[in-house]
């Protein structure tokens, strides 16, 4: 992997952090890695606030407040992105281009905002273009 600037969605990190999650863990696990020592990680206040839900609550094997909330203090050291007032009118309009949901487009906006080249995500369709960015599954064969 390149050092340039990569965003990180919410279903990575999770797997990432969720043992129980198998394969997809190991993958997860590795990306993150990977991206922590080359210190190109990037994410968005909305991606924390999900990552910290869905390991508590979503995880195959959720994890207690404490060790949650220590990761995600972790994460604090990567480049955030705060969704703010501009952010929300911006990601409507990236919703109707791209006829993405609004959250989606949030990432979409907090990675282009951030001059990100790579999405990693889950979600998005692997190998979609959105203007500079483009969407990578780190999860799949």
């Amino acid at each position: 992997m390149s050092a340039d600037k990569v965003f990180v969605d919410t279903n990575i990190l999770v797997y990432a952090h969720d043992a129980a999650a198998g394969e997809k863990h190991s993958r997860a696990k590795a990306l993150v890695s990977q991206i922590w020592n080359d210190r190109c990680g990037v994410l968005s206040t909305q991606v924390l606030q999900e990552f910290y839900v869905n390991i508590r609550k979503k995880a195959a094997a959720p994890v207690s407040t404490a060790e949650a909330k220590q990761w995600l203090t972790d994460y604090l050291n990567w480049e955030i992105v705060v969704n703010d007032e501009n952010a929300v009118i911006e990601a409507i309009d990236l919703e109707e281009r791209y006829q993405v949901s609004f959250w989606d487009a949030l990432i979409l906006h907090a990675a282009n905002s951030a001059g990100a080249s790579v999405i990693y995500s889950e979600d998005l369709n692997h190998g979609q273009q959105y203007a500079d960015l483009v969407v990578q599954n780190p999860l799949l064969e």
